[in-house]
Formats: structure tokens, C-alpha cells, sequence
């Protein structure tokens, strides 16, 4: 009776301890867990992700009896987890990057699980660990790469199935020409909200599938090209059924209906896949319930300091807490207003002459700038630059600046021959580094500079202006930054030659006067 009560009261402490951590848990990630719930899954491409968390008490209900069956051996490496979770929720933090704070989330309750449970029984549930990595959605710069890379390949497997059907197609870019009509493979139809579905349930299967792990891992990865297959297939389908009814097709009930038919024949395919691979040597998976008494056993012979868990409790609730008190009660970031507002910009600079315009409300609430300015330029020659300057007072998780990289190809636009460019000043042979690269949209050619000031840097990448916000929110309280972008056309008659003298002309002359706006060091 006497150790009937014992285990009770163990329990009871131990669900206390469980109920604490995730209070204090919630409070401090509040905003990246309603970030990621609210925004992020919201969008199509990761809408799977409100499923993973009940997949992932599924995965540790499923573990109970092995659970109960070992003992819990609290360790103290279970702080290099938890640390390192700690060091990534001030970096994502004071940066403003919501995936860095998705990951700190996951080590942190690694973290803890492991202070709490042992070793041993994080090997038993680590696969539930693991899925919950699918909860996490990548930063849009990771999801405009991929999408880019699989819209191309989904149309260039496109256009050969309908070459293969007879149709005549023609593939430019995203751009599938099939003479009555042309079809644009945008973003939606990248196929990247069906290739991580399908990896998720993959994975799964892999799982239970009790065989080899290179069965495992072939049968993972096989769904990587599986879903970029039946989604070409989606397209080339789309293509005939415009051929033979109207625009419903590709608008209307098919184009939302064949989402779900990549799941129909991808489920079976998959099932089909397993049982192709059980043909193949060797035929027979590892034995768990080995492996479970390998690790009953080595549980014998250990010693449990009962007052251990306990310290580790106050240790990791201690840092937690103070972790959570310090982001909410400390203001590392002052808000730095612009020396000059941005209405009133010249729109005389050298020999261009310009037009300032507006954006749309709507823009403006997405953006979240302090400060902006839009205008279009036109020199002599008739030939034009669009001039956009978009500045922060500050920047936090949700309110940053935004690549033109990640947001552009939202538009329809392709980037293409991305890279850096060095700009001549023209004073005592300063130099200028900006991203330079060229886009296309429906035939159209564009040549875009773009580049970061950020208190005294001119900065190119994203991930320097998350570091560098990081550092400077530490030791100058400062996160304030512009993002600026100037667009150009490049005309059929010119070269490029002539048209990257254009751009560079109007940044030198431009630079100077941007400067007595934007704040210094």
C-alpha cells in the first residue's frame, strides 16, 4: 500500500512538473507559436501541419507500455539541448526570425525530456521527437528557392507528357505556350503543398514498414519524385482538358479537385512501393523487443538520486522563467526614426526626373515599414527606374524587412542570374555591393539592384541582416534598417551592357542624397 502511495504521489509531481513546463513554455514562445499557427499554417502550402500534432501524441501514446516498463534515469546532458534551445530563442528573438524560434521550441522540450526521462526513454519515443520537426514551417526565402526549383521541373515534365499525348507545348520558364493558350505554372501549382504532405505520410509509413532501413529510406524519399510526378501530371492534364472544354478547367472544379487525386494515387503507389520492397533481400526487419530489453538492462544497476529531479526542475523552470521575463520586461530594441521623412524625397536627381506614386493599403499592413517611398524616374531618353525605399524604425519577428526575392515571385515574377554586383561610387574608389539580378515575367525582362543599409552596413543577405540585428540589439539597442530596390527594363534594342550603365548611373547620383535620410551608425 505504503508503494502503491508512493508511485501516485511520483505521478502527481511528475504531471505538475509537465503542467508547469508547458505553461511557462506557452508564455514565453506565445508569439511564435501563434505566429505559426495563425499565419503560417494558414497557408496551403503547410495547412498538413495542424495534423502533426496529434500524429505526435499518437506516436507517444503508441509507446506507453514500453514507457511504463523502463525507469526514469533524470540526466544532466539534457542541458546541452535545452541550452542551445535557449541560445536560439535570443537569437531568433532579438533577430526576428520565426523559424529559429520553431527550433529552439523543439530542443528545448528535448531539452527537458531529457533532464526528466533518461536517455533511455528518449530513444524509445524519438521518432515522435523527430516528426515533430513537420510541425515547423521553413522561412519563405527556403520556400521560394524550392518552389522555384519545382515549378521548373514540374512544367518541364509537364510539357514531355503532353508531347506525349501529341499536343504541341512549348515551355519558356513557368510558361507552358500551347498555341490556343498559355498556362502559367505559379506558385500554387509548384507542387511544394503536396510534396511535404506526401513526405510527412512517407515517413510514416517508412515507420511501420518493418523492414531494412534502406527499404525505410527508399521508400522516404521515393515520395520526393512521386509528388513532383503526379503533380506534372496535373499540369499536362489540365492541359488537355482546356484543349477540349474552357478556362473553368484550369480555374474551376479540376484545378482543386486534382489536388486531392495526387493523395488518391500517391496512397496506393506508396502501399504498392512497400510491396515491391519486401521482394528484395533481406526480408526481415529488427527485432524491437530486443532492443527493449537491451535497454531494461541497462537500467540495472543504477542508482536514483530521488532530490535530482527536483534540482533540475528549478534549474531549467529558473532559466525558462527568466528567459521569458527578460524578452517581455527588457526593451532590446529603441526605435530610431528616420532623419527625413520620405515625402520629401527629391524627384530631381541628376537628370532623372520622377513621379512619386503610392501603394495599397493592404501592402502597406503586410509590410509593416515605418517610413516608405515608391516613384518612378525617367531621364531624357525616356528610359525609366523604379525607385523603392522601404525603412524600419525597428524590427521585430513579424514586422522585418522582406527580401524582393521572397516576395517578387509571389507576383509572377522569375528570377533569374542571381548574384552580387560592385558598384563605383566614384569618391576615392569607394565601392558599393548589391544584389543584382534579372526577372521575367510573361516575356518581360527586368534588370533589379537591391541592397540592405542597415546603421552604417550596406548588407546583401537576409541572413546577415538577421545576425547583425541580433548582435546590434545587444550592444546598441538598435534593429532600424531600409531595404532598398530600383527595377529597370531591359529594352530588346540595348545591351545589357547599356542597361546595367543606366542603373549604376542613377545609384551614384542616388546614394548620396538616400544617406540624409536614412540613419548612420
Amino acid at each position: 500500500m505504503i508503494k502503491a502511495l508512493g508511485e501516485i504521489h511520483i505521478k502527481s509531481a511528475s504531471w505538475m512538473k509537465a503542467a508547469i513546463y508547458g505553461i511557462i513554455l506557452v508564455l514565453a514562445y506565445f508569439s511564435a507559436l501563434k505566429w505559426m499557427v495563425f499565419v503560417d499554417w494558414a497557408k496551403e502550402d503547410y495547412s498538413h501541419c495542424y495534423l502533426v500534432p496529434f500524429i505526435v501524441l499518437y506516436l507517444i501514446w503508441d509507446k506507453r507500455k514500453e514507457l511504463a516498463e523502463l525507469p526514469s534515469f533524470p540526466s544532466w546532458k539534457g542541458m546541452a539541448p535545452f541550452g542551445l534551445g535557449i541560445a536560439l530563442f535570443w537569437l531568433g528573438e532579438l533577430s526576428g526570425e520565426f523559424f529559429t524560434m520553431y527550433l529552439s521550441f523543439w530542443l528545448v522540450v528535448i531539452g527537458l525530456c531529457w533532464l526528466h526521462l533518461g536517455w533511455d526513454k528518449i530513444k524509445t519515443i524519438w521518432f515522435a521527437l523527430f516528426v515533430m520537426l513537420a510541425m515547423f514551417p521553413f522561412p519563405n526565402f527556403v520556400n521560394v528557392r524550392i518552389s522555384q526549383v519545382l515549378k521548373l521541373i514540374s512544367s518541364q515534365l509537364g510539357v514531355w507528357m503532353l508531347h506525349i499525348y501529341g499536343m504541341s507545348a512549348y515551355r519558356e520558364g513557368n510558361i507552358i505556350d500551347l498555341g490556343f493558350t498559355q498556362l502559367q505554372v505559379v506558385d500554387a501549382c509548384s507542387g511544394l503543398r503536396y510534396v511535404f504532405p506526401l513526405m510527412v505520410l512517407s515517413l510514416l509509413l517508412a515507420y511501420m514498414f518493418k523492414a531494412h532501413i534502406w527499404k525505410r529510406t527508399t521508400l522516404f524519399l521515393s515520395s520526393i519524385p512521386l509528388a513532383i510526378f503526379v503533380n506534372s501530371f496535373r499540369i499536362a492534364s489540365t492541359g488537355v482538358l482546356y484543349s477540349i472544354f474552357d478556362a473553368r478547367v484550369a480555374e474551376g472544379f479540376f484545378h482543386g479537385f486534382s489536388g486531392w487525386l495526387i493523395f488518391l494515387f500517391a496512397i496506393p503507389f506508396l502501399v504498392f512501393e512497400m510491396w515491391i520492397l519486401r521482394k528484395f533481400p533481406p526480408k526481415e526487419g529488427g527485432s524491437q523487443k530486443s532492443e527493449g530489453r537491451g535497454q531494461r538492462a541497462e537500467g540495472r544497476g543504477r542508482t536514483i538520486d530521488i532530490g535530482k529531479p527536483t534540482r533540475m526542475f528549478i534549474a531549467a523552470l529558473v532559466v525558462i522563467s527568466l528567459t521569458f521575463g527578460l524578452s517581455r520586461g527588457i526593451e532590446f530594441r529603441e526605435k530610431t526614426p528616420i532623419k527625413k521623412s520620405f515625402s520629401l524625397f527629391p524627384m530631381n536627381i541628376g537628370e532623372w526626373s520622377g513621379k512619386q506614386g503610392s501603394m495599397e493599403q493592404q501592402f502597406i499592413d503586410v509590410l509593416k515599414f515605418s517610413d516608405y517611398i515608391t516613384a518612378d524616374y525617367t531621364n531624357p531618353q525616356g528610359e525609366t527606374i523604379n525607385f523603392y525605399v522601404a525603412y524600419y524604425q525597428d524590427q521585430r519577428k513579424g514586422e522585418s524587412i522582406h527580401s524582393p526575392e521572397t516576395c517578387l515571385p509571389g507576383s509572377g515574377w522569375e528570377f533569374r542570374e542571381a548574384g552580387d554586383v560592385d558598384i563605383p561610387l566614384g569618391r576615392a574608389s569607394q565601392v558599393m555591393r548589391v544584389n543584382r539580378s534579372f526577372m521575367e515575367k510573361s516575356g518581360a525582362v527586368e534588370l533589379t539592384y537591391y541592397w540592405f543599409p542597415m546603421r552604417g552596413r550596406v548588407l546583401t543577405k537576409l541572413y546577415e541582416v538577421k545576425l547583425y540585428n541580433f548582435w546590434d540589439a545587444l550592444t546598441k539597442q538598435r534593429t532600424d534598417g531600409a531595404l532598398v530596390r530600383l527595377i529597370t527594363p531591359v529594352h530588346p534594342k540595348e545591351t545589357l551592357k547599356d542597361t546595367e550603365a543606366r542603373l549604376q548611373s542613377f545609384v551614384r547620383n542616388m546614394v548620396p542624397v538616400l544617406n540624409e535620410y536614412l540613419p548612420g551608425k
